[in-house]
């Protein structure tokens, strides 16, 4: 947050406190709890997209659709028209009428990136066996960060965060961190669940 008084700018950080343990659970039992009652997630998301070389974000808006058990579309409709969609192991891509398809069954790659997107999505990322993870209060959201433990994922992704509302213990933001330092940060507006959502969405 940054004010400014009598012509001098102050940074005001806002200060990371590490969850308890019982904080903790407390918090992973009611992502869980979401997750179990979820069948449908309809949302809107901006995504920023951060290059080292770049002076500003590249900024897209988009709708995403998922429906269990793993049905997911990312659509982008600002500035451009792309749309990916998840299903049947299979990736399928729709840029401007260009359409292609990636069989991503027999590729342990793909696979787990697919797992970590839908996880992402519902919020649901809470595997000690799979990373790192480290528990914060920031203000009035979680923040989450996760670190791979596969050194095959490392190679792509840095590390995750993830951003709770503290009130539903919604996901309201995911950031994927490149070696590199550049990002992914999708930001979720007016998200919701359990609304009706017809399979013909994601046909490709």
């Amino acid at each position: 947050m940054l004010f400014s008084f009598l012509g001098i700018g102050i940074q005001i950080s806002s200060a990371q406190k590490t969850l308890t343990t019982n904080e903790i659970n407390t918090f992973k039992s009611a992502v869980a709890e979401l997750d179990r009652n979820t069948k449908t997630i309809v949302s809107d998301f901006v995504q920023y997209k951060h290059l080292s070389f770049l002076s500003n974000d590249v900024e897209t808006q988009g709708k995403l659709a998922f429906k269990v058990p793993g049905l997911i579309k990312w659509e982008y409709t600002s500035p451009y028209k792309y749309s990916v969609i998840f299903k049947d192991d299979k990736l399928f891509i729709d840029d401007e009428g260009d359409k292609s398809k990636i069989d991503i069954g027999s590729n342990k790659m793909f696979r787990g990136l697919n797992n970590l997107i839908t996880n992402s999505v519902k919020g649901n990322m809470f595997d000690d066996n799979a990373f790192d993870i480290s528990y914060f209060k920031v203000d009035d959201y979680y923040l989450i960060k996760f670190i791979p433990k596969d050194e095959n994922m490392l190679q792509f992704i840095a590390k995750f965060e993830l951003k709770f509302d503290i009130k539903t213990s919604d996901v309201t933001e995911v950031k994927m961190i490149e070696p590199s330092e550049d990002y992914t940060k999708i930001v979720f507006k007016n998200k919701t669940r359990n609304t009706t959502l017809d399979e013909a969405v994601f046909n490709n």
